[in-house]
């Protein structure tokens, strides 16, 4: 069942792509006619750059159902390298296939549900329909009686079985164009992407050693520090108990306010590794509370209505939370904003303050290692602080991994 949802799901969602490129397609054609008699010349780059950016958006979208379809590289917008360019072709294959079987498959996807409710329930409202009306939504046969509309309920376990049993391979047999014709070609030079791949894990494996010896320091020259202290004290305590019990007891107090100041900085460095806030208020409340905390009034705006994987959601958080500290002690703003949004299998972050800009990843300023928590998943940053400001960090990260 789960199986079938996830499929209807993805032939619907292929529907908005699917008009999109017949659009394109009667733009191409268009464009084609008009460059017998050289305007459409001139629409050219246009209509190639709207199919370059509809390739994108499938790509993302099958993502989202599937594996990772691979970009090539950039494809052209000028005429005469884009008829020699085999990602182009690639591209207008699929566009012609996209437009046609594509969306007679999201329209059915999307159709079948609805005529499976309405058959399997047609004996709640045949009574309310006039008389010598269609029965069923196939537009053949009519009910007069109990057993003529329970027939066609028969006809809604059908479409049930049909939904069960052919929307997966429709599904796949809709996704497969974009597949085989959006992917990098086997000529394609994949070793940038590869050395891209391999330093981004590279600076995820350094980010995390990095973090460890932080939580490693934070135990030992603190929690670890304080224990010792409580040790201490509670044994001098124990020696003292007999002959003086008034010093005992100070020795006492200073040992529980030890043990008390460990246990707040244990529960710092907790907080650190994976806030329980995330868990708790989920992402648009963990940062509500550090706009809360943060020195420099800040005001957050979140638009994500699904839970992004938690490793996505705590990388957030702590970008955010670096950037207000950097804000707080460098930049001289009066107020920030924090503003998130989650568009598809992205989730994007933009941080912006008016203070004296000139940002400065060489400077100590925390940039680099929000760099570093982003790389780890394969996402982006953005920074713009001309001198003078406003600064404006763009972070945007992968929902899902």
């Amino acid at each position: 069942m789960s199986d079938a949802g996830g499929a209807i799901g993805q032939l619907a969602s292929g529907i908005g792509t699917a008009v999109t490129a017949l659009l394109v397609l009667v733009w191409l054609a268009v464009t084609a006619v008009l460059s017998v008699v050289g305007v459409g010349l001139l629409m050219v780059p246009g209509v190639l750059g709207a199919l370059h950016a509809l390739a994108g958006r499938e790509r993302a979208r099958l993502a989202r159902y599937g594996p990772e379809v691979v970009a090539p590289e950039p494809p052209p917008t000028q005429l005469r390298l884009a008829l020699v360019d085999p990602t182009t072709r690639r591209e207008l294959r699929w566009l012609v296939r996209h437009a046609t079987l594509g969306l007679l498959l999201g329209v059915l996807g999307a159709l079948l549900p609805l005529v499976a409710v309405r058959d399997t329930a047609f004996p709640l409202m045949w009574k309310l329909m006039p008389d010598g009306a269609t029965a069923t939504s196939i537009g053949f046969g009519t009910a007069e009686s109990w057993p003529e509309a329970f027939a066609v309920t028969l006809l809604g376990v059908g479409w049930i079985a049909i939904i069960l049993g052919l929307s997966p391979g429709m599904a796949r047999l809709q996704a497969q164009p974009g597949r085989l014709l959006l992917a990098a070609g086997p000529d394609t030079d994949l070793s940038l992407r590869i050395a891209e791949l391999t330093a981004t894990r590279a600076a995820a494996l350094d980010a995390h050693a990095t973090e460890l010896r932080r939580i490693e320091r934070s135990l030992h020259d603190g929690t670890q520090n304080r224990l010792v202290t409580v040790t201490v004290l509670l044994g001098a305590a124990r020696r003292q108990v007999a002959r003086d019990p008034a010093g005992a007891d100070e020795l006492l107090e200073r040992a529980q306010s030890a043990a008390e100041q460990a246990l707040a900085e244990l529960r710092t460095v907790s907080r650190s590794i994976l806030p329980p806030v995330l868990a708790d208020r989920g992402l648009a409340g963990a940062l509500s509370g550090l706009a809360a905390e943060s020195a420099v009034p800040c005001r957050t705006d979140v638009e994500a209505p699904e839970r992004c994987a938690a490793s996505v959601e705590a990388t957030a958080y702590f970008v955010v939370a670096e950037a207000l500290t950097n804000i707080a002690k460098h930049s001289g703003a009066g107020q920030a904003a924090v503003t998130v949004r989650a568009r598809g299998s992205r989730l994007n972050l933009r941080i912006e303050d008016d203070g004296r800009g000139g940002a400065d990843e060489d400077g100590g300023s925390g940039l680099t290692g929000i760099r570093r928590r982003v790389a780890a998943h394969d996402g982006t940053l953005r920074v713009t602080s001309p001198p003078g400001g406003p600064t404006t960090l763009e972070v945007d990260l992968p929902c899902g991994s």
